[in-house]
């Protein structure tokens, strides 16, 4: 069957009516486009009491057309990640209704009543038990797909089910490449030019992201979502489930570190901007404070809920063991570390930036936090392994970003 592209409201209500019963056939359906992302559709149907979401993948990117194709196997990998994350961590994900191979479309649950982290953080609103919870999802995550718990059989059952060339290439470009030299499709404020042309001619800088670009290529270590900024979490500290994780599109099995370390950034990027934004400056700088502090409480939350799933179900005898754990603990923060630096790069250099920073309305005030990124990217990248710990890291980082 050839694949249609949903082309009017009334092709998607035919496709949530055929493929659910959530609307019980009603005719009172109005369908809304949502998404503000680069690569896929993403519609909102709602009869006024219920709603749910479609998202399509086209065989190319939606913001670029034909001249970039893209393989549509991406919507299979994203609701296998999606039907993944619900099996390690109920409820940490919009639930999957229903997926379609010859539509490649996921209708899903709609999580609109969560409010997107990005956006809390960037309005400074404080997110109780948020980090604790993410520390317990990441934990979980890592856990249930490495080889603590995993049969080999099943690991690489895995990461044949979860092959994502196309998106994967993507990561390494923009990620690894093009914020480490003068590309084209670099986005450079005018007044970190002259940061930036430096910043493409540190050696020491290039080698340390050349052995992370090896990591992040050869080492299949755990499931990745592949994406996790802060854009990808939606949060709501009053529910019972604080947390919610969408579009996992980039999932493959990858580098351990890659996920924790995107995340870290994201935080900090926010850090940074807050040393910049609008608005009092003892309340930005209590708002950093709580950052760092939940940067701390991530960390911990994780490495305790990793030991003790690894005390209570590891299932390889040679990976049984605290010093075993402990030792895979302090590679995962390392590496976290030096991922968080690419990403922090590639959010003030590459082509994709976050309001957190982009905020800030005059370029040379913009551009102070940028090179307050820049410095805490430089720390990460070049020093990852002399850090022992978050407190450690999360002290050294407020030297360089506090507002001033």
């Amino acid at each position: 069957m050839s694949f249609k592209q949903f082309s009017t409201d009334q092709d998607v209500i035919n496709f949530v009516q055929t493929h659910t019963a959530v609307f019980n056939n009603s005719p009172d359906l109005t369908v809304t486009e949502i998404g503000d992302g680069n690569i896929n559709f993403v519609y909102r149907v709602d009869d006024g009491s219920n709603s749910l979401i479609v998202k399509q993948a086209l065989p190319y990117i939606r913001v670029i057309g034909e001249a970039w194709p893209l393989s549509q196997d991406r919507i299979r990998i994203e609701a296998k990640a999606l039907k993944q994350s619900e099996a390690f961590s109920p409820g940490s994900v919009p639930e999957v209704y229903h997926y379609d191979a010859a539509s490649c479309a996921i209708i899903m649950a709609d999580i609109g009543h969560y409010q997107n982290m990005r956006e809390a953080l960037t309005e400074r609103r404080p997110l109780p038990g948020v980090a604790r919870e993410l520390g317990e999802l990441l934990a979980r995550n890592l856990f249930y797909s490495s080889d603590f718990y995993l049969s080999s059989s099943a690991k690489k059952a895995m990461v044949q089910a979860f092959i994502n060339p196309d998106l994967c290439q993507i990561s390494e470009e923009v990620y690894f490449w093009d914020p480490f030299c003068d590309h084209e499709r670099n986005n450079v404020n005018p007044p970190l030019a002259a940061r930036a042309a430096q910043w493409w001619q540190d050696d020491e800088l290039k080698q340390a992201v050349a052995r992370l670009k090896m990591k992040f290529q050869n080492q299949a270590q755990v499931l990745l979502h592949g994406d996790l900024h802060t854009g990808s979490v939606f949060v709501d500290p009053s529910a019972e489930n604080k947390v919610k994780i969408i579009d996992p599109e980039f999932a493959f099995v990858g580098p351990a570190g890659f996920d924790l370390g995107v995340l870290l950034a994201n935080y900090l990027l926010n850090l940074a901007g807050q040393a910049r934004a609008g608005g009092d400056p003892a309340e930005r700088h209590a708002y950093q404070q709580t950052l760092l502090t939940d940067l701390n409480i991530l960390w911990q939350s994780l490495a305790d809920s990793f030991r003790s799933l690894a005390a209570d179900h590891t299932q390889d005898p040679c990976l049984q063991g605290a010093a075993v754990v402990d030792a895979w603990l302090a590679e995962l923060l390392t590496d976290s570390l030096g991922f968080a630096g690419v990403e922090m790069t590639r959010r003030t250099l590459g082509v994709a930036h976050v309001a957190d920073v982009e905020q800030i309305e005059d370029d040379a005030a913009r551009a102070e936090a940028q090179a307050m990124c820049l410095d805490i990217a430089d720390l990460l990248i070049k020093h990852a392994p002399q850090f022992s710990g978050m407190p450690v890291i999360t002290a050294a980082v407020s030297e360089l970003s506090f507002c001033r």
